[in-house]
């Protein structure tokens, strides 16, 4: 018997503690092959499931640093994956998943491959076709790429923040932070690597309105510094102890990877799109609206916040959240 089957047997007093989710992992088939060809080092699919184990399945997938603690105390979408928020976990069995390699190997992987694992996982817990899918930033790309990949097994799909094609300019922010990581490596400063190229990538992540509006006094201290840049130092020592570095490189990769096609996306889909976003831009995902075969609906989402609006502006996304799952 599944996993997913054993679940929905669960005693209905114990649901209270599903609130707080449990792990499930699925291994990877040993013939199982990236689309470069190479095997992946990862073991296991890492996936967490919250809410009713008997309800219809929402997919939740968010940027390359986050993963499958969604819910809860320190999940990272929990103002929206909780009882009687936009995603219910008094209606919903929620997944959350951790991209691959889930360990600090540097690996060529594509968002598609990250798709391919979690319809293997999907088949080992005994889940047909999935309510909803609903991706932001990278884990939006991924959830393009499962439409794409196996459109008769999800129903509708909401995808925050991304497009289907990478934007070249992010792109070149992003090789400029890899060649910082492989030079901090070289150089045994790996920490120190990281934590630059998690600085850079700050400042491609917000608008330049907020940054004018927070940091509007440029005064620099003793030590050179102002306060925009204490800010963002204070952001990259905290990304040290939350990526390991082989990973972040895979990851980082893998954004630039995404190539799908629009028109192989059947399913129904809803797509959201902060005006300053510079990582997806608006112009990238109203493209994509264009080409795909059923738009419900593409939101925009203004906020000072760009790319990171599907965290910061949580009353609005909640509201669009609520809409995409209740239009039946």
């Amino acid at each position: 018997m599944s996993a997913l089957k054993m679940a929905a047997q669960l005693d209905p007093q114990a649901q209270a503690s599903s609130y707080a989710g449990e792990d499930v992992f699925v291994a990877v088939p040993s013939d199982f092959r990236l689309e470069t060809g190479d095997t992946l080092p990862d073991v296991e699919v890492r996936l967490r499931r919250y809410g009713r184990a008997d309800g219809p399945v929402v997919i939740v997938s968010g940027g390359i640093s986050s993963g499958r603690f969604i819910a809860g105390e320190g999940g990272w979408w929990r103002d929206h994956v909780a009882p009687g928020k936009a995603i219910d976990l008094d209606e919903y069995c929620v997944f959350g998943f951790d991209f691959a390699p889930v360990e600090d190997h540097r690996v060529r992987l594509s968002p598609r491959d990250q798709a391919r694992l979690i319809a293997v996982a999907l088949d080992a817990l005994g889940a047909g076709v999935i309510e909803a899918w609903i991706g932001s930033s990278y884990g939006g790309s991924v959830g393009l790429n499962f439409a794409a990949y196996a459109p008769a097994r999800v129903r509708r799909l909401c995808v925050l923040c991304a497009a289907h094609k990478p934007a070249a300019l992010a792109r070149g922010w992003r090789g400029v932070q890899r060649r910082m990581v492989e030079f901090a490596i070289a150089q045994g400063e790996v920490s120190q690597g990281l934590a630059l190229a998690r600085q850079l990538a700050m400042i491609t992540y917000r608008s330049a309105d907020e940054f004018e509006q927070r940091f509007e006094d440029g005064a620099l201290d003793d030590q050179g510094r102002s306060g925009l840049d204490r800010y963002l130092i204070a952001r990259g020592e905290a990304y040290i102890d939350a990526m390991a570095p082989q990973r972040w490189l895979s990851l980082s990769e893998s954004i630039d990877r995404c190539v799908v096609r629009p028109e192989e996306i059947s399913p129904p889909l809803t797509l959201v799109a902060c005006p300053t976003d510079q990582i997806a831009p608006l112009e990238a995902v109203e493209e994509l609206g264009r080409r795909v075969q059923h738009l419900t609906a593409l939101r925009t989402l203004p906020s000072l916040y760009g790319h990171d609006s599907f965290l910061k502006e949580p009353e609005r996304v909640g509201a669009i959240l609520r809409e995409f799952l209740n239009d039946d």
